[in-house]
């Protein structure tokens, strides 16, 4: 009776303490947002009409070969794969600190025979009492414990690992926006070898006509053999284009195939840069938006809210603790009477107070620790969006440097194809020399394949600044 007495009075003191110290509790700092100070407008004199950012990637590439490449890549990628159980870890972890307020309950089923010391107390005693050499102990438990969560520690962990979850989830966005650009500039990378290859082709056969005419006039005497070597080596100039075509386009078919998480192989594509162009309208907005569209800034805000909550998480750990366990089972010396009750019955209850004192100075570190590597975690979410605005002002200036340097070229070209076509007639009718006729092709020849650099860089531009503004996250 007395016993009872006291451990309910046992219970009531810590249920007491607990109601107390809960009542008491430290205040944890919520987490607010790091000053961003961001500029008013973006660093750039594009004028842009019209807001494709929010379009879905299947509607921003409008060709349907790109869009297969990118699905493929999306669902057979390996890194995309990794990504997505890292996802399914964290979703574990965050249902499991849903659970984290309810007790823990262990059953224990257990028998042992001990042969104890003749000289001893317990074998003199078995000796005596049981009549054998042995003692047997059969038992059975059932022990709740149940932790007080007077500090909201269960809060805190469940807003750690709730931050974890959708970080993970956002650098799952971004790489998801990643391969896309990828996969889009791996795809006008070899669409543009292509055309490599056709002008490669097609100035070995206007370079082959040039030279069948010099053969003709070497032949009758009217031009010497330094005027047909060179003609021959302006041809070589151009067909050493094809084999360097080749073996890139294959080096870029393997390329993609594995990043779209395939064996290397052939890749079934559209012929011309100008038939896969994107849509080419954006709005420039404010760099403010960037924070609400781009999941690499999700990211890194939700590591600076994780680790906000492992603070607090770091300075519970130096606050008392209150444990209340109970524990009830049966427990015998014979195993005919292991289930004999009330004979067997056997409890326990028991509250507990842990406080910290002296931890070598580990709890106050690892506090101190928390809170620098919050402070390191917002330090990087403000350099993060420093450099998600520049990407953006790049991708404009990029974009608009090479729409100019395009314009230009393409106007130059024509010239060049003028001035091409006018030199072979006039080379036919004797009024200009071969040298006229080498340079204009060789200024041709390299101003087509600048144009297709720049046809490619303007495309690449493109995809840049539309995952750069925030755009790919949805399809």
């Amino acid at each position: 009776m007395r016993r009872t007495i006291k451990m309910k009075r046992v219970l009531f003191l810590s249920l007491g303490a607990s109601l107390f110290l809960g009542s008491c509790a430290i205040t944890h700092k919520k987490y607010t947002r790091p000053e961003l100070e961001l500029p008013e407008q973006y660093r750039s004199e594009l004028t842009l009409t019209a807001d494709t950012v929010s379009l879905p990637w299947p509607m921003f590439f409008k060709d349907e070969r790109l869009v297969g490449l990118i699905h493929k890549a999306l669902e057979n990628n390996h890194d995309v794969e990794v990504a997505l159980r890292t996802i399914d870890q964290l979703d574990l972890a965050m249902k499991q600190a849903k659970l984290s307020l309810l007790p823990t309950a262990n059953l224990t089923i257990g028998g042992s025979r001990g042969w104890p010391s003749k000289n001893s107390m317990n074998g003199s005693m078995s000796e005596q009492f049981l009549g054998t050499k042995y003692m047997d102990d059969y038992s059975v438990n059932l022990g709740i414990s149940w932790e007080a969560d007077i500090w909201g520690k269960s809060k805190l962990y469940k807003a750690d690992t709730r931050a974890q979850y959708f970080a993970q989830k956002e650098n799952f966005e971004a790489l998801k926006t990643r391969i896309i650009a990828q996969v889009a500039q791996a795809y006008y990378r070899l669409v543009a070898l292509d055309e490599q290859l056709k002008i490669a082709e097609e100035n070995v056969q206007l370079s082959e006509e040039v030279l069948r005419i010099m053969r003709l006039q070497y032949e009758s005497g009217e031009i010497n053999s330094l005027a047909l070597e060179q003609s021959e080596a302006q041809k070589k100039t151009a067909e050493l284009i094809i084999p360097l075509s080749h073996q890139s386009i294959t080096v870029q078919e393997n390329a993609l195939q594995i990043l779209c998480g395939e064996y290397p192989g052939q890749v079934n594509r559209t012929t011309g840069l100008s038939k896969v162009s994107p849509q080419e309208l954006f709005s420039s907005g404010i760099p403010a938006h960037l924070l609400s569209r781009r999941p690499d800034l999700k990211a890194a805000e939700y590591r600076v809210i994780s680790l906000n909550a492992k603070t607090g998480l770091a300075k519970t750990a130096m606050y008392p603790s209150i444990t209340l366990s109970a524990q009830g089972g049966l427990n015998s010396f014979k195993f005919k009477n292991w289930f004999d009750m009330p004979g067997s019955i056997v409890k326990n209850l028991a509250g507990n107070i842990t406080q910290p004192l002296f931890q070598k100075n580990e709890l106050k570190t690892a506090y101190k620790t928390a809170i620098i590597e919050q402070e390191k975690a917002a330090i990087q979410f403000q350099q993060s969006t420093m450099v998600a605005v520049a990407e953006v002002s790049d991708a404009m200036a990029n974009y608009r440097g090479n729409t100019d340097r395009l314009r230009l070229t393409l106007e130059k070209g024509n010239s060049l194809e003028r001035a091409t076509k006018d030199a072979i007639l006039l080379y036919k009718s004797g009024k200009a020399t071969y040298l006229e006729v080498i340079t204009a092709q060789n200024a041709k020849l390299q101003n087509d394949l600048d144009l297709i650099n720049l046809e490619q860089e303007k495309l690449n531009s493109m995809v840049e600044l539309y995952r750069a503004l925030g755009g790919g996250t949805e399809g």
